[in-house]
């Protein structure tokens, strides 16, 4: 096992999703601290102006849409770029293995102390009936993901992703685009995921996520209790504190 993150895919780079479970204030707890660590992560990496930072202002975004409070987000964005005497201290840890079934598994995480993180994920890796850590990462494209969506229903995304410098593009799941608007994700280069993300925005795209993800190069069907068995052990990866994304191969 290698080392930090958590999603899940049904399209080319969709996340693993968790519908229904941020109801409790637990879970409401934890998904907020995750924004918060996204926002601290974003602002070290790309400085603190969303304008120039993709995948700050997406970050910016989706902690607002979950009401968390702007002297929160304002501390992190400080907090993240150096603008105050405390340091961010979290390291990015990747893992690897396999859920249940055999389905590839890329989790990313960030950690202050991977001497904690590390045994705990091979915890569960253990835990998980028939999961167990490995190497997949053969199994995995690390490309540059932006989701976004745009006012114009009819906007042509294919002509906008090549103006942008996408390498290839598809349709964002209906839950994730608003009713009358056209929803797309674009695939990136590590290296173009900036300038692709500028460019949609200057064409009128609202960037709802601009990152660096693993995407599954092929998807694994899994059906009845073998697919809950599957899930369950994605959950509990993904309930881990330092977890921020993972990646399954799951179809």
């Amino acid at each position: 096992m290698t080392g930090a993150g958590f999603s899940d895919c049904t399209g080319m780079g969709a996340q693993w999703k968790q519908a229904g479970r941020e109801s409790n204030a637990h879970k409401r707890g934890q998904m907020v601290a995750k924004f918060v660590r996204e926002i601290m992560i974003a602002s070290k990496l790309g400085g603190a102006d969303p304008e120039l930072n993709a995948r700050l202002s997406a970050a910016l975004e989706k902690a607002k849409k979950a009401s968390v409070t702007r002297d929160t987000i304002e501390r992190a964005i400080k907090k993240g770029a150096g603008l105050t005497d405390e340091k961010v201290e979290l390291e990015a840890v990747v893992y690897e293995g396999f859920a249940p079934h055999k389905v590839a598994v890329v989790v990313e995480a960030f950690t202050d102390n991977r001497n904690r993180t590390g045994p705990e994920m091979r915890s569960l890796f253990r835990a998980g009936a028939l999961g167990a850590p490995g190497s997949v990462g053969f199994f995995f494209n690390r490309l540059g993901v932006v989701e976004a969506t745009h006012a114009d229903a009819q906007r042509d995304a294919e002509s906008d992703a090549i103006e942008a410098g996408a390498q290839e593009v598809e349709p964002l799941e209906a839950e994730e685009t608003p009713e009358g608007h056209k929803g797309a994700r674009f695939m990136t280069e590590p290296k173009d995921l900036d300038g692709v993300g500028r460019a949609l925005k200057n064409a009128g795209w609202k960037i709802s996520a601009a990152e660096l993800r693993y995407v599954a190069k092929e998807f694994k069907e899994v059906e009845g209790n073998a697919r809950k068995e599957v899930t369950d052990f994605l959950n509990a990866l993904d309930d881990h504190d330092d977890v921020h994304r993972v990646y399954a191969a799951l179809k």
